[in-house]
Order: C-alpha cells, then structure tokens, then sequence
C-alpha cells in the first residue's frame, strides 16, 4: 500500500474493523517513512456473472449497478451512505443464492423491492427503465398497484 502523502511503499496496519454486516473492513494505517495515517477500506469483490436479457454474459459491477440506483435516488432525500448499505444488501442476497450466473431480472427485482420500501418516487423511476414503460399508460398500472399496496 502507497502512502498517499509521500508515495513509500511500506505502512503498517494499526487497527483492522470489520464492518457491521461484513461487506468491508477499515483498515488504519501509518506510513514507514513519514509517519502520517489514512484509512483504507477493502471490499469483498464479488465474482459472478450477470445473464442480460439478450442473453449475453458480463461480469457483475458493483460500480455499474451503483450508477442505476443513484440516478433513481437523485435529488430525493436518500444519502450515500443508504445506498451503499442497499448495495451490500443486494450483494449479499446475490450471493447467498449461491450460483455462478445470475440473471439481470433477478437482480432487477431485488432492487426494485428495496427501493420500493425506501422511497415510491426512486422506485417509481428505477422501475421506468427496469421494466421499460413505454407509455404513461404503464406509469399509471404502475403508480396505481404502488397506490394499492
């Protein structure tokens, strides 16, 4: 690990914390040669593949999954630090199901639960492009079974 304020190669580790749920451990960490201490954050990479509607094959992205909630979640009342919480949701979910491949809609409708308990407006967009309305008729079956529920 570089020091990020004079680049040497060596730190040592002073105090190592996993997180509540076990998706990531803080790690301090001090520098040989300056002294100074950061913090490091080390997440579990999970390796599986996600089947796409056209059945193409891709290797799940945490970063691209992310981009899809946040764009829904944008200007609502929904802080970073929830929406990184609902990814290890998600993650975890994903990979107690125990498989290799995992196909999209799966992942869609994890999702889509979520943010329906979380905010109608996030899931209300995030459904849009998910389940691809493509008239306000579908907004409407939509907004009403929301109303329902």
């Amino acid at each position: 690990m570089k020091c990020p304020y004079c680049s040497y190669g060596e730190t040592k580790v002073i105090d190592s914390r996993e997180s509540e749920n076990g998706s990531f451990v803080r790690r301090r960490r001090e520098c040989i040669k300056c002294g100074k201490r950061f913090t490091t954050y080390e997440r579990i990479e999970r390796s599986f593949v996600v089947i796409k509607k056209d059945m193409r094959r891709e290797p799940y992205r945490r970063d691209k999954l992310a981009l899809g909630i946040e764009k829904a979640c944008e200007k609502r009342p929904i802080s970073q630090e929830i929406i990184e919480k609902m990814l290890d949701e998600i993650e975890n979910e994903l990979q107690n199901l125990g498989k290799n491949e995992i196909e999209s809609k799966i992942i869609g409708d994890i999702v889509t639960e979520k943010l329906k308990t979380l905010d109608h407006v996030a899931y209300i967009r995030f459904a849009s492009v998910y389940k691809q309305f493509e008239d306000l008729s579908s907004f409407e079956k939509e907004l009403k079974k929301l109303k329902d529920e």
